[in-house]
């Protein structure tokens, strides 16, 4: 698995898909090694055949989630692919086992309100609180994704144009601007930051509450939800505040073409399925602006 890392670094593979990829292979590992009497207790990847995999993909889905199954799946087709390009193995057991039928769900969109509240708790002029207040406002001001804000580097945010350069998926880079209220949290940010010891050859933007190393995906992912438990908010991450970014735009008569550029998309279907959950109000808003059947 180690290699299999170096792998995926060599490709160019975000942070966040490397860490879930080596994930999926490690839970696939610990399962079958935990004595389940299908598998036998295999741990050598040679070894695993398409029904251990069935069993494990199984239990992922009835513990956890089908769309958790489906990453799971995905995940493994990508390992056992790349042990069948290393001649580990002759081919892979993925072939036999059955993708998840997933059903889409929708993702709530966070009201000004909420965001408001959690801002709310980030409050005060300590480090953490600097910092988080730049975070959440960075997420709720350009709909970015969580490994796009988290792998920044201080280099790629430009506080004399108020913009910032994200990198997304394929190492793909776009640049997005921000307001004025993310601008002066981030420059509040950025002077904490600086005086801030230990940081010297440290390149990335955001830093953890203790020590000098920087702050990385999955530990924002883990503030955010506790700001949000806090500030009384369920199930608070990033890509709700990137379904408010794609609901607002949309609510506004914003072009679909400049929304995906934004939003770093290369799909049609993606501005379809976000701010699903908030269609019925934006066809409500259509709906009073156009006065159909109010004319006579």
């Amino acid at each position: 698995m180690r290699d299999w890392d170096r792998s995926l670094r060599a490709g160019n593979h975000p942070e966040t898909t490397r860490y879930n990829y080596v994930l999926a292979a490690s839970q696939l590992a610990a399962y079958l090694g935990e004595g389940m009497p299908e598998a036998g207790g295999a741990c050598d990847p040679a070894s695993v055949d398409g029904r251990q995999v069935v069993a494990f993909q199984a239990s992922v889905v009835e513990s956890r989630s089908a769309g958790t199954g489906l990453n799971k799946h995905k995940a493994l087709q990508q390992f056992f692919r790349w042990l069948v390009a290393e001649g580990e193995v002759e081919r892979s057991p993925m072939s036999e086992v059955p993708k998840p039928k997933v059903v889409q769900e929708l993702v709530e969109v966070l009201s000004d309100e909420q965001t408001r509240r959690i801002l709310d708790v980030c409050q005060g002029q300590g480090f953490v609180q600097l910092r988080d207040q730049a975070l959440v406002r960075m997420f709720y001001n350009t709909g970015a994704r969580l490994s796009e804000v988290g792998d920044l580097l201080v280099s790629e945010v430009d506080l004399d144009t108020d913009s910032v350069v994200l990198t997304g998926k394929g190492g793909k880079q776009r640049r997005v601007r921000f307001g004025v209220k993310t601008a002066a949290a981030l420059r509040r940010y950025v002077r904490a930051r600086s005086r801030r010891p230990g940081l010297t050859g440290i390149d990335q933007l955001w830093i953890a509450a203790k020590g000098a190393r920087p702050f990385k995906s999955n530990g924002i992912k883990i503030r955010l939800r506790v700001l949000g438990e806090r500030a009384g908010v369920e199930h608070v991450h990033a890509q709700r505040w990137r379904h408010s970014f794609a609901h607002e735009w949309k609510l506004a008569g914003g072009d679909t073409g400049d929304l995906m550029l934004l939003m770093g998309w290369s799909s049609e279907e993606m501005p379809r399925r976000y701010g699903a959950s908030a269609a019925a109000e934006r066809a409500q808003a259509v709906h009073a602006r156009l006065g159909i059947g109010e004319r006579v």
